[in-house]
């Protein structure tokens, strides 16, 4: 494939190289720019329209500021691509979000371009405020930037964090990068908000630009000033909002213009002296009509053809996780009104886009908002509802106060569907689902689940849907079944039972999740070694299945626990209720299997397991250890 050429991007290899660029040689670097994120991404897929709708952005960021000293800090960093092509890491732009290669967020360890780690949302400008703050008081010099998109903005912590800075009345700038699209359409009186702003008629008329904008500028950048001038008019109708929060407001800016935001980055870094919000407009996808045309702007591509835009996506007849619980929640809610749904800005991801067509009234997009969604549905329950609350296990980290104490401690019966369980491929540790299972199961009156295949996922919304006594979690992983059949209609399963699905003499294996077909690959080489094994898939780790846990300990030599998450889970009550009973007094070998204790970075799932050393081999290769016997030993 022949790579696109980029004569003035071949000149950049760190933002310092682009002080020496005229202005019209800005604009040519912003369009080489976007192709070569285009065709990087195409390699090595991932998210593509949030980047290429922040390339002038982006250069216009790094022409004006002086980074790495000013600290520029990208608001989840789906859209760093460009930034990382223009921060010295063009030459391994083609290992994005593979093992060993680019993170596809901003990571500290990686750049000290990257001041600060982001891969959830909303954080940009609190870690702002805080670089600030520590400027101020004598810490590293330099101005700090926070790039947040309109989706992020709608999150709680944005407005906590503008609040304060508002307060505190230090130099910080805040650019709301405004696409009209986060992952999904953005949803809430914020969106029409915004879009009220650059619809204003006034935006749009040339003859009302704010008086005096000219005057703003220093004198060597005059040149350019009148379309300076025509985005900054905004500043005389718009911002209410934020200058009520104590910012100073400018816009609506057009973002793809760099003789716009040349001009206005340069003015308000020169004259700024307390909080400043820029609003631009950018278009998700832009200047990659595929993407553009596309229903999600292209936000996550797998390696793609650059002309046809047609993915390189395996084909596989097994349906995934995602959309076994979405079909099966769809018909619950057909057999039951008072069935809702909530999710959190992921409707797509989490699969309620289908319960959203079939009963849009009953379902709610709340927006990037974790800890509203929990109370929201808390208070759904407790109005006599059956709601599930359909999150990532890594975004449900978000909302663990609300989960303890809005839904916990009141016994309210909200269903908590956690997607992206375990190990998740290509976006790595951010967003891992490992700790759901150890912070949920310490609550009390808290049922938890884990699906072991698709059809286990069937009958665990219907138990989730019938159980009203408490809150009630059921996990599942990423990505395709495991091809089980899966069932007419879910049936609920009782309450705090596992079951038994090969009964063996000398070893038990006890799964938690979906790790049971590992566990079952290893049984058999076990099997083959002439060791009698039983395996057993728990299906709850809460309340725990005590009667087939103390029979497994009683009937054989070692009980070897396995599980897709972290220390704390599913391992550590197992052994709890066998210390509880005297097990341990009477001889018996016990081990868990658990993530380890370290954040594992991207690769593929199956090659994060192998890391996490939770692959059937290697729960063999335990097995053999805790009896004794060594892996050398003849198969039988």
């Amino acid at each position: 494939m022949t790579r696109p050429t980029t004569p003035i991007l071949d000149r950049v290899t760190i933002p310092a190289d682009m002080k020496r660029l005229t202005d019209r040689e800005l604009r040519q670097l912003a369009d080489e720019l976007r192709a070569e994120t285009i065709d990087a991404v195409s390699v090595t897929g991932g998210h593509l329209g949030a980047g290429l709708g922040v390339v002038e952005l982006t250069v216009a960021l790094h022409a004006v500021f002086d980074t790495p000293k000013d600290k520029l800090i990208w608001d989840v960093g789906h859209q760093c691509y460009p930034h990382k092509i223009l921060t010295g890491r063009r030459d391994r732009i083609r290992t994005l979000r593979m093992e060993g290669g680019l993170s596809g967020f901003t990571k500290r360890s990686e750049s000290e371009y990257d001041p600060f780690g982001a891969a959830h949302s909303s954080t940009s400008i609190s870690a702002a405020l805080g670089f600030a703050a520590a400027r101020d008081l004598g810490g590293q010099p330099g101005d700090a930037i926070a790039v947040i998109g309109d989706g992020a903005m709608s999150a709680g912590m944005a407005f906590e964090a503008m609040n304060n800075a508002g307060h505190m009345d230090t130099r910080l700038f805040v650019i709301l990068n405004d696409n009209e699209m986060s992952i999904a359409p953005p949803v809430g009186a914020l969106s029409a908000y915004l879009s009220r702003l650059y619809g204003d008629a006034r935006f749009h008329d040339l003859k009302s630009a704010a008086k005096g904008a000219v005057a703003m500028l220093p004198e060597p950048f005059q040149e350019g000033a009148r379309r300076a001038k025509e985005m900054l008019k905004g500043m005389a109708f718009g911002g209410t909002l934020f200058e009520e929060l104590g910012f100073s407001y400018i816009g609506p800016v057009d973002g793809h213009d760099l003789d716009a935001l040349l001009p206005v980055l340069r003015t308000v870094r020169a004259k700024a002296t307390g909080p400043v919000l820029i609003h631009t407009i950018t278009k998700k996808g832009k200047g990659y009509a595929p993407a553009e045309r596309a229903a999600d702007k292209g936000h996550a591509t797998a390696k793609f053809d650059v002309q046809t835009f047609a993915q390189a996506k395996a084909a596989s007849n097994l349906p995934s996780y995602t959309k076994v619980f979405a079909q099966a929640l769809v018909a619950e809610a057909e057999r039951d009104s008072k069935v809702v749904a909530v999710t959190a800005a992921m409707p797509d991801g989490t699969g309620l886009n289908l319960m959203a067509q079939r009963f849009p009234e009953r379902c709610f997009d709340v927006g990037i908002a974790e800890q509203h969604a929990v109370t929201f549905a808390a208070g759904m329950a407790a109005g006599g509802l059956r709601p599930f609350c359909a999150i990532y296990s890594t975004f449900l980290q978000r909302g663990y106060d609300q989960v303890v104490h809005d839904v916990a401690i009141q016994r309210l019966p909200v269903r908590f569907a956690i997607d992206r369980a375990g190990l998740v491929g290509a976006d790595g540790a951010t967003h891992a689902g490992s700790f759901d299972i150890a912070f949920l199961a310490n609550l009390p009156g808290f049922t938890v689940m884990a699906a072991a295949d698709e059809a286990e996922l069937v009958h665990m919304v219907a138990t989730a849907a019938a159980h009203d006594d408490g809150p009630i979690a059921f996990r599942y992983p990423r990505g395709e079944g495991t091809g089980a059949p899966l069932p007419l209609r879910g049936t609920p399963i009782p309450i705090g039972k596992g079951r038994v699905i090969r009964e063996g003499e000398r070893v038990a294996l006890l799964s938690f999740g979906t790790r049971l077909f590992e566990v079952e690959r290893a049984a058999e080489a076990l099997e083959a070694r002439g060791i009698s094994t039983t395996v057993a898939d728990a299906r709850f780790a809460k309340p725990l299945d005590r009667d087939l846990v103390l029979s497994l300990a009683r009937e054989h030599e070692a009980l070897l626990t396995v599980e897709e998450g972290a220390i704390g889970g599913f391992g550590s009550h197992v052994a709890q209720c066998l210390a509880e009973a005297g097990v341990f007094d009477r001889g018996l070998k016990f081990r868990s299997m658990v993530l380890p204790d370290t954040f594992i970075d991207q690769a593929s799932p199956a090659a994060m397991y192998h890391i996490a050393g939770l692959d059937a081999a290697q729960i063999e290769g335990l097995a053999l250890q805790m009896l004794g016997v060594s892996a050398l030993t003849r198969r039988a």
